[in-house]
């Protein structure tokens, strides 16, 4: 928006190269006079525009609690995914040894993201339960 006076604001045409003299316009106050008045309003537009890049940053860095739940859901979600595959091959005989490497990876980086105590102890279990089973891969491996 274009300030022209008192008599309101209209639409701004576009970024203007900036003028040196009051006589070939520009902002003006009533009873003020031109230069010494353009100056301010100068420099405020230059400090709002980098205060604007950093207030942009700030949010950036600043996860909302939405946001954070988003992301939760989704590691979760990829954890269940998991965890539901590789009871599918328990069920059909068919788990292979790259199924539990790629759970404890995905545990490793769910115990990165939480601080839950009760979510500690799940994925300890879970964490366990993989070993014993790749362990009985293994020694499955070897007997024949």
């Amino acid at each position: 928006m274009k300030v022209t006076g008192t008599g309101g604001m209209t639409p701004a045409a576009g970024p203007k190269a900036a003028r040196s003299g009051a006589s070939e316009g520009g902002f003006r106050i009533a009873g003020g006079a031109g230069p010494t008045a353009a100056a301010p309003a100068a420099s405020v537009s230059g400090v709002a525009g980098v205060m604007g890049v950093e207030a942009l940053l700030a949010l950036q860095d600043v996860e909302s609690p939405t946001e954070r739940r988003r992301r939760s859901v989704r590691r979760a979600s990829r954890l269940l995914d998991e965890l539901d595959d590789i009871k599918i091959a328990l069920l059909g005989g068919e788990l292979s040894q790259a199924q539990l490497e790629r759970l404890g990876r995905t545990i490793r980086e769910q115990r990165a993201a939480t601080e839950d105590p009760k979510l500690e102890g799940l994925l300890d279990e879970i964490e366990t339960r993989a070993a014993v089973e790749l362990a009985k891969l293994e020694m499955a491996s070897r007997a024949a």
